[in-house]
């Protein structure tokens, strides 16, 4: 079989993908047109719109990471191809960190100690027990599911939410329509992993954030798209007075609908917005390659295997 390999530092992926399928022909999408043709499979991370037209007779497509919406908006997407995506592949352990951070920041008051210290205020503020602390995870796939185990573990309650019903141990699930805003009404930190899909586009809109307690924090490591910027905005209040807070207390964003953030955007400046660049989850090259090749082997030796649905999203 021949596999094209289309990411950033594509070489190191192709040398290492070659060491575990030694029966394959690995090339990267700056191979000459001729050999990108008569690619069998592409293991891909946002591939541009022509690479995934060139393939004469393509069998299958490995996305190299758990969001497939770049991919399934791709118009040059070939129809009928089956898409196999990474499944944590290590990744849920470092968003996990991501969000234990994200709620710890806001738990034990690190936002307001540093605008005491801009401030040069000295003043401590009682502490609030993990116990009285819920935390709600919205999206309990393979990532989610981790990330609210590794939360509960740290003895914060936990609410899950999907759009099926769920059960997980020391996780109190929700679905539909119904439970996401019983869910909202309960948490003091809202996490936010779902896909992006047509279902899941601004969910966290205006009467979301309207049905979060006052004071209650947002942390994405998900999908930009997942939130209502202007709406979010408005929960946190005016952003060029530090001391003045809206409903909502702070955010942590990790991602975005336009990446890089654009810099006019007025989350750059909000005083109770923390900005990273899309670096929560970041892909492990070990299990994410051990993944490929379970893959692609599966794919050539025709063994059925969890493919995604294009239009579920994910």
């Amino acid at each position: 079989m021949k596999v094209l390999v289309h990411i950033d530092d594509a070489e190191q992926w192709r040398d290492a993908l070659a060491e575990r399928l030694p029966e394959a022909e690995v090339i990267t999408s700056s191979a000459p047109a001729a050999q990108r043709r008569e690619a069998d499979y592409l293991a891909v991370w946002k591939p541009p719109e022509g690479l995934l037209r060139e393939p004469a007779a393509l069998k299958g497509i490995v996305n190299l990471g758990a969001g497939v919406d770049a991919l399934l908006n791709n118009p040059g997407l070939p129809e009928g191809v089956p898409i196999v995506k990474l499944r944590d592949a290590g990744m849920a352990e470092l968003i996990g960190d991501y969000v234990r951070y994200g709620i710890l920041h806001f738990q034990r008051d690190f936002d307001r100690y540093r605008r005491q210290q801009h401030a040069r205020e000295w003043r401590e503020h009682a502490l609030v027990e993990k116990s009285n602390w819920p935390v709600g995870v919205l999206g309990l796939g393979a990532i989610g599911a981790k990330v609210a185990a590794m939360v509960a573990a740290d003895g914060f309650p936990v609410h899950g939410w999907s759009r099926s019903p769920k059960s997980l141990a020391g996780i109190t699930c929700h679905h539909g329509d119904a439970g996401l805003d019983d869910l909202l009404e309960r948490v003091k930190s809202l996490v936010l992993l779902l896909p992006d899909t047509p279902a899941t586009r601004q969910i966290i809109d205006a009467r979301a954030l309207a049905r979060l307690p006052e004071g209650a924090s947002l942390i994405n490591p998900g999908r930009g798209t997942l939130i209502d910027e202007a709406a979010l905005l408005t929960a946190l209040g005016p952003g060029d007075d530090p001391a003045s807070v809206g409903r909502l207390r702070g955010a942590i964003l990790d991602a975005f609908p336009e990446e890089p953030l654009p810099e006019a955007s007025p989350l750059w400046a909000h005083p109770r917005v923390w900005i990273t660049p899309h670096m929560a989850g970041p892909t492990p090259l070990g299990e994410a390659l051990d993944q490929v090749a379970a893959a692609l082997r599966a794919f050539e030796a025709g063994e059925a295997q969890e493919t995604v649905d294009p239009d579920a999203g994910y």
